[in-house]
């Protein structure tokens, strides 16, 4: 990793960064395309937009033509009725510019602000796509902050950016073609400087992009690592390790604060500069102008007219610089977002089939998988088939394979070789809603969402009639515990389900799978935190709800799944017995020293409470 500190950096591989990987080719013309389709559900607002900047500019450098008038109407005769006209003249375009510039602001920004959501939108849904492999080595704190400070970025070049940019255009065009008119050798003077102009602004620009990317990077090592600490801040006290953990953050935020340092300094030179090149503009105008009046070849109401439209210039000269920095950082932020939307899910939803609902049959047949990244095989040659509504018990050592096994049924991998079918459809060809619909999962390690209680259990059927979620809590052995609630049901959870114990929590991740109502069921060592007593009573209330249902169980206890129509070892990714719980008992294997184990620790501890 590019980072010592030992838990940043696993979002970018193996140390890479954004910044390193950026493609020297990224520039205007590919930004433009990948922003269009944004753009184009707002293009009318967007004409309208341009429209009143068109507007706003046209109808602001008519001042400075109007007292090039007013002074050379003065300079024949001072009248008050002169100078209340011209006065109230100038007044008022500045009233009508102002309106158009406001209205030129509303339209664009808005925009701008329904594009930011479109992208947040498009972001997320195109998260929920991807593949579980891809959160397997994506950090969660990069991610936020691509969607958050990223997304915010590129707002600013859809909004003020290109908002800035067409009035800056405009308003050059405008302002230096009446120059042209009033002066064609100082118009030529002022202009003469526009070639250092660009080069400078060719030269930041490729350096505020690349500085910008860095950046991003080191706020995401920062979002990241603070994401990680507040979800582990138990472990942290309970370890007492919060002086590392600060030194971590000082150590992350400081390389944050040095690549936004060079990103400012950059920034920085761009206004001093631009108002360099400015005061040089205006002390030519001053010395060319002057001569010309004492010569004659100019009048005083031109040269004070030249002066205010040069004066004018300032603020385009002034707006180059900063819509150049908010183009590259722009640009770099867009570039970040973009990495995850190209990123394609290993699972596509090819839906070549057309089945409404499962029945459960599952079929393996020499099956082969292995982790993306991994080397060694989860699962060599399985062969296995579980009929429609029987029960399949899986035990093994830990680390042999089980719950990668049953991960390929509702698809979560796409298996390395072999053939996997449910109801005789290859599983690629089974639509994911359908598939994920009718297949349940109760993991071991229990995810609750910062929630009512009631909620997580009906998350996969948020229409559960209150007579069904007491029934599937009832029958998780859930009831007791929610009886002393005091909400009950509509007890918060709190974020992860920290305010459950871990009982609780498998509990509730088992109702919630039972309220989904599936085909098949997954039980994925979902007993563990639960004592035996408690797991005897689940068991005893749950086989009634499993009839027609194909369940799968995999347990480290074997009076778990003892019940189960058929029961597999798994050591080492492969199939090493299979039969009833009487015939492995009778086969003398593995299955048959875990469980004569297993029965002299229950009665070692039995004695020990007697």
């Amino acid at each position: 990793m590019r980072l010592s500190h030992n838990r940043v950096g696993r979002s970018r591989g193996i140390g890479d960064t954004d910044a390193q990987q950026a493609p020297r080719s990224w520039g205007f013309a590919k930004t433009f395309r990948l922003i269009l389709p944004w753009l184009k559900p707002y293009r009318r607002q967007f004409i309208w937009g341009i429209i009143t900047i068109i507007f706003a500019d046209a109808i602001g450098v008519i001042g400075p033509w109007v007292l090039k008038l007013g002074i050379e109407d003065l300079q024949a005769g001072v009248t008050s009725s002169k100078i209340y006209y011209y006065s109230s003249l100038i007044v008022l375009i500045a009233l009508i510019a102002g309106v158009f510039s406001f209205l030129m602001r509303r339209i664009i920004v808005t925009i701008s602000r329904n594009i930011e959501y479109d992208i947040h939108v498009q972001y997320f849904q195109h998260l929920q796509k991807l593949s579980p492999s891809f959160y397997d080595r994506q950090q969660t704190g990069d991610l936020m902050t691509r969607a958050t400070s990223d997304v915010e970025a590129v707002r600013m070049i859809v909004g003020p950016a290109i908002m800035y940019s067409v009035d800056t255009i405009l308003t050059a065009l405008f302002v230096v073609t009446l120059m042209f008119v009033l002066s064609i050798p100082l118009t030529l003077a002022v202009l003469a400087m526009a070639p250092v102009l660009s080069l400078l602004i060719y030269i930041l620009a490729k350096k505020i992009h690349t500085y910008s990317l860095e950046s991003q990077d080191r706020y995401s090592d920062l979002n990241s690592m603070v994401q990680e600490h507040l979800s582990g801040i138990r472990v942290v006290r309970a370890y007492n390790q919060e002086k590392p953990e600060r030194k971590l953050f000082k150590a992350l935020n400081r390389e944050y604060m040095d690549a936004s340092m060079e990103l400012t300094k950059l920034q920085a030179m761009l206004t001093p500069f631009f108002y360099s090149v400015f005061g040089v503009g205006l002390a030519i105008v001053l010395y060319m102008g002057g001569k010309s009046i004492i010569a004659g070849s100019m009048s005083l109401g031109s040269f004070v007219a030249f002066s205010a439209y040069l004066a004018g210039l300032a603020w385009p000269v002034m707006a180059v610089g900063w819509v150049v920095n908010l183009y590259q950082r722009g640009a770099a932020s867009l570039q970040r977002i973009y990495k995850i939307l190209d990123t394609q899910p290993d699972i596509v939803d090819r839906s070549v089939n057309h089945l409404q609902k499962l029945s459960g049959s599952i079929n393996f047949k020499e099956v082969y998988f292995v982790y993306p990244g991994a080397e060694t095989p989860a699962l060599e040659g399985i062969d296995l088939d579980i009929p429609t509504g029987t029960s399949l018990g899986i035990v093994g050592p830990v680390g042999s394979g089980k719950t990668s096994l049953v991960s390929l049924i509702p698809h979560l991998y796409e298996i390395t070789s072999g053939s996997l079918t449910i109801d005789g459809v290859n599983l690629s060809d089974l639509p994911l809603e359908i598939l994920r619909r009718d297949v349940a999962l109760a993991p071991q390690e229990s995810f609750l969402f910062s929630d009512r209680l009631e909620n997580n259990i009906m998350f996969a059927h948020p229409n559960l009639n209150g007579e069904r979620l007491r029934e599937v809590a009832d029958v998780a052995n859930l009831t007791g515990d929610v009886e002393g609630f005091p909400d009950g049901f509509r007890t918060w959870v709190g974020e992860r389900g920290i305010t459950l114990s871990g009982g609780q929590k498998q509990r509730t991740s088992l109702a919630r799978a039972l309220a989904a109502d599936p085909r098949i069921l997954i039980l994925d060592d979902c007993f563990s935190a639960v004592d035996t007593r408690s797991e005897a009573e689940i068991l005893r209330k749950i086989k009634p709800l499993l009839k027609n249902r194909t369940t799968i169980i995999i347990a480290h206890r074997i009076s778990t799944l003892q019940w189960a129509d058929q029961i597999i070892v798994l050591k080492e990714g492969k199939i090493t017995e299979r039969g009833t719980h009487q015939t492995l008992l009778e086969a003398g294997g593995w299955y048959t020293t875990m469980y004569h184990r297993q029965l002299l620790e229950a009665s070692l501890g039995d004695e020990v409470h007697k």
